[in-house]
């Protein structure tokens, strides 16, 4: 089973730059999007199905052209959950979830701090969804959470560590809270397979941050503890062009 995970930064511009072409070719069975910046109603979703992709599910935010995630599917799941329940958190269209027997696929794009307020806004989606989390992997042990998070996690996963320090996505508290979040149960399968540095999956549009390689780890795939034996091969599709962040892939025996 191949899943991969992809915030696009608004759908419809990554439409316009070749997206359908690159879906056609990587031919992954899922793919979790995030920011998609746009409602159902929106998209011409024909393109998708055209594509191998007939089930496909949108859970957007409640502004329009903002946040936004969305999971296309080339065989139906057995459940959809959209959000999380919490209305604080279900507003932005962070959360939607799709079941299979054999394993839950999580898209999740979660908030940045880009100011005080949105940075304590971050620090309570992140409480919460640990919570929720929590209780969810009691009864879906088999749960992959692939998305945004919109933090770096260790030193190795940052351009300059010393000089980013202080900026919202490599804080301490930030850092500790992936960490602590991994280390209850997760596996962060990219670094299962690759402990080398300079992989990232987002550059700023500044300074030719992408060309430089001057870019942040902010995507993951993480993956419940009980499905580690499953693991193939996880990395980091830095090719794709559509985005200021690339796809990450996942392989995992289904």
């Amino acid at each position: 089973m191949k899943i991969i995970s992809y915030n696009v930064n608004g759908i419809r511009a990554a439409l316009n730059k070749g997206f359908i072409d690159w879906l056609k070719s990587a031919d992954p069975d899922v793919i979790c999007l995030q920011e998609i910046k746009a409602m159902q109603e929106q998209v011409d979703v024909k393109l998708f199905e055209e594509a191998g992709y007939p089930y496909h599910y949108w859970f957007s935010a409640q502004k329009k052209g903002y946040s936004g995630v969305a999971i296309l599917c080339k065989t139906k799941p057995n459940h959809v959950e959209y959000g999380t329940g919490i209305a604080s958190m279900d507003f932005e269209g962070r959360n939607l979830r799709v079941d299979y027997d054999d394993v839950s696929v999580m898209s999740l794009y979660l908030p940045s701090g880009t100011n005080d307020l949105r940075l304590q806004h971050k620090f309570d989606y992140m409480d919460m969804f640990q919570v929720y989390i929590n209780d969810l992997k009691t009864k879906i042990p088999n749960l992959i959470i692939l998305g945004d998070y919109n933090i770096c996690h260790e030193e190795i996963d940052i351009h300059n560590p010393k000089g980013l320090s202080n900026v919202s996505g490599f804080l301490p508290v930030e850092r500790q809270w992936i960490g602590n979040f991994i280390d209850f149960g997760f596996i962060d399968s990219f670094r299962h397979f690759n402990n080398e540095p300079d992989h990232y999956t987002w550059w700023s549009y500044r300074a030719n941050s992408r060309e430089r390689n001057k870019g942040w780890r902010l995507d993951y795939a993480l993956v419940n503890a009980p499905l580690q034996e499953k693991l193939k091969r996880s990395v980091i599709l830095s090719d794709a062009v559509h985005s200021d962040h690339c796809p990450i892939l996942l392989e995992i025996e289904n």
